[in-house]
């Protein structure tokens, strides 16, 4: 395989494929080799070489399998574990990301390198150039598909809602912008996730959020009663004004991180742990007694930790009220988090996207197969506990 060495800041892409003609094959090789140590860890519970308690198994080597794609094929090194259980869908689900990434970077090149010499690149690749008129080809059907999934209409209630972002950069008009990612993950009363929207966006504010959201509306979505994200200002007054009935609950992984800056550089005690800890607790009740001794034994070496602290968590406490087997799942926005890595470790093969269409056909691309991959999944939460849990509450009532 070919040696990827780093270039400079300025390093264009032209200077890239010209210093190294199997560049675009060396890429789409190491970010598919990514994904598949990525699934290997994530079915073991740790990385290679790693220690931890959470182990579920041991890697036991590697076989080669082929992927034939648009640029030749590619040698891959598919991961053993000992037991035999490890088994990957990319080789039946890559052939539309793939064809998203071989036409993004082609954009890239078609866009960044002289003509003579993308012909010649691609030529020695692919067998062929990639004229605007084939890439063209490349893109029509899978927009037609893309597009189809974007405007789908919802036609089932949600209860649970996970909402966040993520930024990609995009070449518009000679200039490279930050663009925001917005996507909208759904649990439905069966228990299956689902990916319900990816849009971009300028910037992440409240107009932006609030237009996302009401779209989700027209298309059909009802029934949210339980939303997560960030503390992101504009997100926070979205929710509110659109998705008027439900319950809102703070990532507590991002509050514990904005902790930290209330927290001197220094500090290496228990502080932060304890209040991790809160979050394990069986209920509310024991949560709120932990605080209240969380905040005596630490209020008088860091004042101003706790008094943010006591003002704000609150806000990411609202997982409490859930039956407790859905509390891990719905404290954070962990479940979007690990759908963005998976989008960084093929977008960031691209790095600048040669224009937002190209960006947002990638990502939907990859999304569409996540979608489609949690629909064939057992359900992700027992939903009859929520049911239930429900139903005991308006007993209680009456």
């Amino acid at each position: 395989m070919t040696t990827i060495k780093r270039s400079s800041k300025g390093a264009t892409v032209e200077a890239l494929v010209a210093s190294d003609p199997d560049l675009m094959k060396a890429l789409m090789k190491q970010a598919l080799q990514e994904v598949l140590e990525g699934e290997m860890t994530e079915l073991l519970g740790a990385a290679p070489g790693e220690r931890t308690d959470s182990r579920q198994g041991y890697r036991a080597g590697y076989y080669s399998r082929g992927l034939v794609t648009r640029i030749g094929k590619l040698e891959l090194r598919v991961p053993r574990d000992r037991h035999g259980e490890f088994s990957t869908a990319l080789f039946e689900r890559y052939a539309r990301s793939e064809k998203a990434l071989v036409a993004a970077l082609a954009e890239m090149y078609v866009q960044g390198v002289s003509t003579r010499k993308v012909k010649a690149i691609t030529e020695e690749l692919c067998g062929h150039s990639f004229s605007a008129s084939a890439i063209s080809a490349i893109n029509k059907s899978l927009d037609e598909t893309l597009a189809r999934f974007a405007t789908r209409q919802l036609e089932e209630a949600y209860p649970y809602l996970i909402v966040d972002a993520r930024y990609e950069k995009v070449r518009e008009d000679g200039v490279i912008r930050t663009q925001a990612v917005l996507i909208a993950i759904g649990v439905n009363w069966e228990g299956h996730r689902q990916v319900l929207a990816v849009e971009l966006a300028h910037r992440e504010s409240q107009s932006s959020w609030k237009d996302f959201l009401l779209r989700l509306k027209e298309r059909g979505l009802w029934g949210v009663e339980f939303v997560v994200s960030d503390d992101h200002a504009g997100l926070r007054k979205a929710i509110s004004e659109v998705l008027t009935e439900a319950v809102w609950q703070r990532c507590y992984v991002h509050f514990l991180r904005n902790a930290l800056d209330y927290l001197p550089r220094k500090a290496d005690d228990d502080c932060l742990q304890e209040l991790r800890w809160i979050y394990d607790r069986r209920d509310i009740q024991e949560a709120n007694r932990d605080l209240v001794a969380w905040i005596s034994k630490w209020q008088a070496k860091y004042p101003k930790l706790v008094d943010w602290a006591e003002s704000n968590i609150a806000e990411t406490l609202s997982f409490y009220h859930l039956p407790r087997q859905h509390h891990k799942h719905m404290k954070s926005t962990n479940m979007l988090e690990r759908l963005n890595e998976e989008i960084k470790r093929r977008t960031h093969v691209v790095r600048i996207f040669p224009n937002t269409d190209s960006c947002l056909r990638l990502i939907r691309a990859l999304c569409v197969e996540t979608h489609e991959s949690w629909l064939e999944d057992n359900r992700y939460l027992n939903m009859t506990l929520l049911v239930e849990q429900k139903k005991e509450a308006l007993r209680l009532a009456a």
